[in-house]
């Protein structure tokens, strides 16, 4: 039995009916690699039984401490119900593109079964109309608690049910998941209790870490050469979200996006993303005569996981504020105006310290966070107060070889998250065998046209290479010398006169 982190915990509290806090992915295979071309409903019920007992997370429920008086526990709940957490479901004829997106959509709008292990999979079938991809192929739609993964901790959970190769065998005899021993009410309130006494040696042991870093940042704001992000415009994102969902998503090659990333020095692949997705955002909102003066502003999740901790589940994240530029008309002022405002959130966080916010996160008031989360929703302060961010923009980078599942070839993989109140509008990119990526997870009601917003995600992305390749076509030419042909000097009298006189005496030699 392992007790949750605070910022674990934080995802459970701040948790209502309209904002469910789970994350998970789209995946679509194509069956053909498979032994005979099928891939049967049992067969990947059973290879995920048996993988699992390599996921705690998928065994674990959860386990809350009466009165709410400290943080949950994961509690091992022995072999889970595979009937009841893997689903199989079919589009309706024709089986296109639009009709997979509503249907993620709807299966992300559910919230979980806080009784059983928080966790679900749904086979999708009919895929037989989607253009770049065989028909026959299916889809897995992923839902998993963001008490339990974060996104790195959930790319090594996808790594765990996949092979490298068609060949996958099922273990006939899986080794056994241990049933943790269920503790009494007075268990918990002891443990609680102990944990209250620990505490006040906690706290200040993190502000003994911390505060230096704090003084530091403070300081470097006050001289100018740290820059906070303030001044964040609200947008239609930005209200109270509803319990409905829209998704979508764009493709496009990673080696485009490297393509414009060294067009400038200095750029990386999160900067270009950023840059499109403020262009698109520009698009879409300029469509609706709703944007705003000054740029957008986006929360940027960073991994601080450590070499220790990979393989773990739960939590090791914190963030960065980034400017987007969807003030910017130019993509390529864009991006460079996006590689200055994260180069400057790294530093602000650097100063602070990466993992500040995971350490304050774990004296998070248990008793008052669940509360003031729904008394937050129920008011509408969403629609009052200002903005902290507009919107979402998460990067996981994903592998670059092909990957397998119960013999089915991987094609695309695409990210599902959160949108919260306050926060209606979700990015999550990822990149997968040559491909990259920008899924959208929306609030329903702030964004009824996702594919509409995908085709501004495109036309930006576009827009940014076109020019990144004439940047690059403009560098090349300021850079090669130009080639001069000099005039040879004629030759003086003198010289001319000398060679007249030399031909006399060479004339008469051969006479």
């Amino acid at each position: 039995m392992q007790q949750l982190t605070g910022l674990d915990a934080s995802f459970l509290y701040l948790e209502t009916a309209s904002s469910p806090m789970h994350i998970g992915g789209l995946t679509i295979y194509d069956p053909a690699s498979a032994p005979g071309g099928l891939v049967g409903f049992k067969q990947i019920m059973a290879n995920v039984a048996e993988r699992a007992h390599k996921v705690a997370s998928m065994n674990n429920v959860l386990l809350e401490v009466p009165m709410r008086l400290d943080h949950p526990y994961w509690r091992s709940d022995g072999e889970f119900d595979p009937e009841f957490h893997i689903r199989h479901i079919a589009l309706p004829k024709p089986g296109d593109w639009r009709q997979l997106c509503i249907q993620v959509a709807r299966l992300h709008a559910r919230p979980l079964d806080r009784a059983r292990p928080l966790w679900e999979m749904y086979i999708v079938e009919g895929l037989d109309n989607i253009e770049g991809y065989p028909p026959g192929c299916f889809a897995l739609v992923t839902k998993m608690h963001h008490a339990a993964i974060d996104g790195a901790s959930g790319i090594e959970i996808a790594a765990t049910i996949h092979d490298l190769s068609p060949d996958y065998r099922i273990n006939s005899s899986p080794q056994p998941v241990t049933r943790d021993r269920q503790p009494t009410y007075l268990e918990l309130i002891w443990r609680s209790q102990l944990n209250s006494l620990r505490t006040p040696k906690r706290v200040f042991e993190v502000a003994k870490n911390t505060v230096p870093g704090f003084a530091k940042m403070v300081a470097g704001v006050a001289r100018g050469r740290l820059k906070r992000v303030t001044d964040i415009p609200r947008t239609r994102f930005n209200t109270n979200v509803s319990p409905h969902r829209a998704f979508d998503a764009v493709e496009v090659e990673l080696s485009d996006i490297k393509q414009i990333k060294d067009s400038i020095p200095g750029v990386t692949v999160n900067d270009v993303a950023l840059a499109i997705c403020g262009g698109g955002l520009r698009k879409y909102l300029e469509s609706k005569g709703e944007l705003p003066q000054r740029s957008m502003v986006a929360m940027a999740p960073i991994n601080i996981r450590t070499q220790d901790k990979l393989g773990t589940a739960g939590n090791q994240v914190s963030q960065m504020t980034v400017r987007i530029g969807s003030n910017i008309a130019d993509p390529m002022e864009r991006l460079i105006f996006v590689n200055q405002g994260t180069r400057n959130a790294k530093e602000l966080t650097n100063a602070i310290g990466a993992k500040t916010m995971t350490d304050y996160a774990q004296f998070i008031p248990s008793t008052l966070t669940a509360s003031a989360a729904k008394l937050y929703s129920r008011l509408g302060m969403a629609n009052r107060i200002k903005p902290a961010y507009n919107c979402v923009i998460t990067n996981v980078p994903g592998p670059q070889v092909p990957l397998y599942f119960t013999g089915a070839k991987m094609m695309s993989s695409f990210a599902l998250g959160p949108p919260i109140d306050g926060m209606g509008l979700f990015h999550g990119l990822g990149s997968y065998c040559g491909k990259f990526n920008i899924s959208i997870s929306a609030c329903r009601e702030m964004m009824p046209d996702p594919a509409f917003y995908a085709e501004c995600l495109r036309t930006s992305f576009e827009e940014l290479h076109g020019a990144a390749i004439a940047t690059q076509g403009a560098n090349k030419q300021s850079a090669t010398p130009p080639v001069t042909n000099t005039p040879k000097k004629p030759a003086s009298r003198k010289k001319k006169a000398t060679t007249k006189k030399q031909a006399k005496k060479a004339s008469k030699k051969l006479l």
